[in-house]
């Protein structure tokens, strides 16, 4: 009959035994990949092209010097409000600026082409007030129509919309008139002072339009030369954004895109829709000394005019443009795409283990894509996927 010690020594020695064969099978049996999981929602989905800009007044002015002379000291400062026909600076004339015959013409020939442009400019801005009354009318029809119940909202809008884009055209047209008038006030005032040979009182350089000041190039008195500019003048509170995109985004930002404008210093997001995409491009060196084609895409303010009138001229905006955006977006993390074969494809988790799927992808960003096949709402799949990875792998949650 076996002693006690001999139970415990072959009691201890199959635990022993019991442990070793325990570890050869751990070791040697296949472990779960441990990846990191991802969900299959649906959520709003938006597709931006996103920049940083700068505002800009629309309508600005650079009132330079009429004729050569000695400027007296400018007493306006930057932020100044100056009504239309206000003298922005005194010039004494210099007694070198008599004509001979040939520069006389000249002289002539600009008064001329001031006045044609005058009149052109006066044409356009009774074809634009016809405009403006045109669409005032069709805002008030489409009012009446919306409340009897006979247009949709959506037609209401476009009136709304029709008729601001015509009144901020005739305040432009209105602003070109004032303009081209004090053009042809400069032009007359060379003609008139040269043939004076310069003895005459001091030129009266008047503000064009009513605005702010927004740039003195120099305050002290001096010498000037004709063309020279003296004062920068505009209206501030008429403002539009400049955005420079790449060429590549451009492409595909139209006219009537939707803008959201960020981190502008106020409260919320600022509503904005593109004017224009320029057709001309340029090359910009990036800060990693990078060549780049880029395109100016001009937008405007869309939210009430009380909401950005803290903003001035040359403001920083961050740009986005809704280039796509859905309410109820079945999507999926980017990360988890790979590309299969000419399409894409994700590892979706069944029951614990890693199952290839093909995917239909549509819109995207570069944090989440649009699913449009193969995928179903709270499905887990796998995001970063390597080359550990394959169909009917266990996987296990980091």
């Amino acid at each position: 009959m076996k002693t006690r010690v001999q139970w415990r020594r072959q009691i201890v020695f199959m635990l022993i035994v019991a442990a070793v064969a325990w570890g050869l099978y751990s070791g040697f049996r296949p472990q779960p990949v441990v990846v990191e999981f991802g969900e299959v929602v649906r959520a709003p989905l938006r597709v931006t092209v996103e920049q940083e800009g700068r505002t800009r007044v629309v309508d600005r002015y650079v009132v330079t010097a009429p004729v050569d002379g000695y400027a007296r000291r400018i007493d306006l400062d930057v932020g100044d409000t100056v009504a239309a026909r206000d003298t922005l600076v005194a010039l004494e004339a210099s007694r070198s600026a008599v004509l001979d015959a040939r520069r006389r013409a000249e002289a002539e020939a600009r008064v001329a082409a001031a006045q044609a442009n005058l009149a052109a400019v006066e044409q356009r801005v009774k074809a634009t007030e016809a405009g403006a009354a045109l669409a005032t009318k069709e805002l008030e029809r489409m009012k009446l129509l919306r409340a009897s119940g006979h247009v949709a909202a959506e037609a209401e809008d476009r009136a709304a919309a029709e008729d601001e884009r015509a009144g901020a055209e005739l305040r432009s047209a209105r602003f070109t008139v004032a303009t081209a008038r004090h053009e042809l006030e400069a032009a007359r005032t060379a003609l008139g002072f040269a043939a004076a040979g310069g003895t005459g009182a001091p030129v009266e350089v008047r503000a064009p339009v009513a605005g702010q000041v927004l740039k003195i190039p120099r305050k002290s008195e001096g010498a000037v030369e004709a063309g020279q500019p003296l004062v920068e003048i505009g209206d501030a509170r008429a403002l539009e954004v400049e955005v420079d995109v790449l060429s590549a985004d451009a492409v595909r930002i139209r006219p009537g895109t939707r803008v959201l404008f960020e981190r502008w210093g106020g409260d919320g997001a600022l509503e904005g829709k593109v004017r224009v995409v320029e057709p001309a491009g340029f090359t910009k060196v990036s800060a990693l000394g990078v060549e780049e084609q880029r395109v100016w895409v001009i937008a405007d303010f869309a939210s009430a005019p009380e909401t950005w009138q803290h903003l001035g001229d040359g403001y920083r905006v961050e740009a986005s443009f809704v280039l796509w955006e859905g309410e109820d977006v079945l999507q999926v993390p980017a990360s988890a795409l790979f590309r299969d074969g000419d399409g894409w494809a994700v590892f979706a988790v069944e029951e614990g283990r890693a199952v290839r799927r093909r995917v239909e992808t549509g819109q995207g960003t570069g944090l989440v894509a649009q699913v449009l096949d193969g995928l179903k709402e709270g499905e887990r799949v796998i995001v970063h996927p390597d080359d550990r990875l394959r169909d009917g792998v266990k996987v296990s949650g980091r």
